[in-house]
Order: C-alpha cells, then sequence, then structure tokens
C-alpha cells in the first residue's frame, strides 16, 4: 500500500507531464469518505490474508485557518502474515482545498526497517519547493531540498489531486508523467494506462465494478519497464481504488475494497 499513487492527465499527447499550474478543482471527494481493504501476501505459491488498510478522507483548517482536507493511509499486516513480513505504516498528507499538497508524513516499519518521513511543499513565482527529511532507524536525518517548474507531489496527494481528472481521452498504453516526493528526493514517477476491465470484488454481494486499469512502472538499467503496482480503478465520477496488485521484491500482494462509506457521487461503475 506504500506506493498508492494515481492516475493525471490534462494534456493531449503521448507523454504527459503536470506542470506547476498546481491549483485544481476537486470533482471527486468529499471530507468524511472512508475506504477499507484487506490485503493478501503470496508466500510460495499461496495466497495469505496478510492484514487490513484504511484510506480516510476529513475536512480540516489548515495554514491560516483555511479550509483543507487531510487524507490518512494506514495498513497494518496480520500477526500471521508478520511471520514473513511485518508491516505499520501510516501515511497522512494535508492540502488545501485548490488540490495543492502542503505537507506529508509516513511513518513505517517494513520488516526490520523503519523510516519517518517528511515533507513540507511552498509555492512562489510558478514553481515548487519540496523540504524532506527522513529519519532512519539509528536516528541520523537525510534533508534534501527541491525546486522545479512541475508540480510536486508525495503518495496521496498525487492520489487525490488526479481522481478529478477526466480520463475519456486517454488511449491504451499512454503514459503519464508526474514529480513525487519520495521522503530522500523528488523523483519522477511514470503511469501506463491499460484499458478498461470488470473487477469482482471481494465483499458479501461480490459486486461487479467497471474499472480503469493503470499501471505504475520503474525502468531498469537497461530501460526496460518493470511493474511495480496494477490499479483498477472505478470507471464513475468517485474514481475509487478498488484492487491494487502490487509486485514486491518477495513475492506480490493485493489489496481489494471491501467497504465504501462516504463517497460523494453514486457508483455508476458498479454493473451487478
Amino acid at each position: 500500500m506504500k506506493r498508492i499513487v494515481w492516475i493525471a492527465s490534462l494534456l493531449w499527447c503521448t507523454m504527459i507531464s503536470l506542470q506547476a499550474q498546481c491549483p485544481a478543482v476537486n470533482n471527486a471527494f468529499k471530507g468524511g469518505e472512508l475506504l477499507e481493504y484487506e490485503m493478501f501476501f503470496n508466500w510460495k505459491f499461496v495466497w495469505v490474508k496478510a492484514g487490513t488498510a484504511t484510506l480516510s478522507t476529513d475536512s480540516i483548517l489548515v495554514e491560516n485557518n483555511q479550509p483543507g482536507y487531510q487524507t490518512s493511509l494506514i495498513a497494518t499486516s496480520s500477526k500471521r502474515a508478520d511471520f514473513f513480513f511485518k508491516m505499520r505504516d501510516t501515511l497522512v498528507s494535508r492540502m488545501t482545498t485548490r488540490m495543492e499538497p502542503i505537507y506529508f508524513r509516513k511513518g513505517a516499519e517494513e520488516g526490520k526497517r523503519y523510516t519517518v518521513d517528511e515533507a513540507w511543499f511552498k509555492y512562489s513565482e510558478e514553481k515548487s519547493h519540496a523540504h524532506q527529511r527522513r529519519l532512519h532507524k539509528d536516528g541520523s536525518i537525510t534533508r534534501t531540498d527541491t525546486t522545479m517548474h512541475e508540480c510536486i507531489y508525495d503518495m496521496l496527494s498525487i492520489l487525490q489531486r488526479a481522481r478529478s481528472f477526466d480520463p475519456t481521452s486517454y488511449k491504451v498504453g499512454q503514459h503519464i508523467n508526474f514529480q513525487m516526493a519520495t521522503g530522500r528526493k523528488v523523483e519522477k514517477q511514470t503511469l501506463i494506462y491499460r484499458g478498461k476491465k470488470n473487477f469482482e470484488a471481494e465483499d458479501e454481494n461480490e459486486t461487479v465494478y467497471r474499472c480503469l486499469v493503470f499501471s505504475l512502472v520503474e525502468y531498469t538499467k537497461k530501460g526496460k519497464e518493470k511493474e511495480v503496482i496494477t490499479f483498477y480503478i472505478t470507471d464513475d465520477a468517485n474514481h475509487l481504488p478498488v484492487r491494487l496488485d502490487l509486485y514486491l521484491n518477495f513475492g506480490s500482494a493485493k489489496a481489494f475494497l471491501k467497504n465504501i462509506k462516504g463517497n460523494r457521487h453514486p457508483l455508476t461503475s458498479i454493473v451487478k
């Protein structure tokens, strides 16, 4: 769940980059939205129930008592899964109602690794500024400062920002680029649109959603694409992530949406 990022596009071209026009209109969500997931790990060809995750959004006051949003992601592995890989991740992102990132924090206990990442975002002269700090398990701190003309996002603000984009102009295979703060530096991330596909949820009603499918990829030193996450996003005005397939160093994992509360729009993507 830690690399949850989202689809984003405004330009009609094959390679798309989000520029420093950071303010945007939120058409997808409202305060009070709560999404609950179940996670599964694949261990030697066996799928094991691995834990739970919640993604919540609340209306808050941000800088100068202006209205804004706080999005939180909490992912916890089960005691059974802790034997294979322990995970206790808490991510928090604050942004203005115009979808501008302000602050991000990620506390992550993953296996024997523990880090706390923070990022503070500022804007001036049509540029984005990100100050990042990583606290390591041994108490050492790494700091970085980045300024660029492109918008800089964190893992959660890009998720929320792009939920309001209209994907009807996307073509299968289209690449989407954006800049993301990782705790140590700002890196260009790439998403690829894979098309539409129906997905049957792991809920009581076996709900089937019509979804948009995207892949987050990395590139090897030889320039080959390496799949990191595959997203299934509801093809409606909410653009909710209902399934995520994660390809990890020690195997693979899946997250399935189990419960939805406080969605802003009707779930018109439900097929049955």
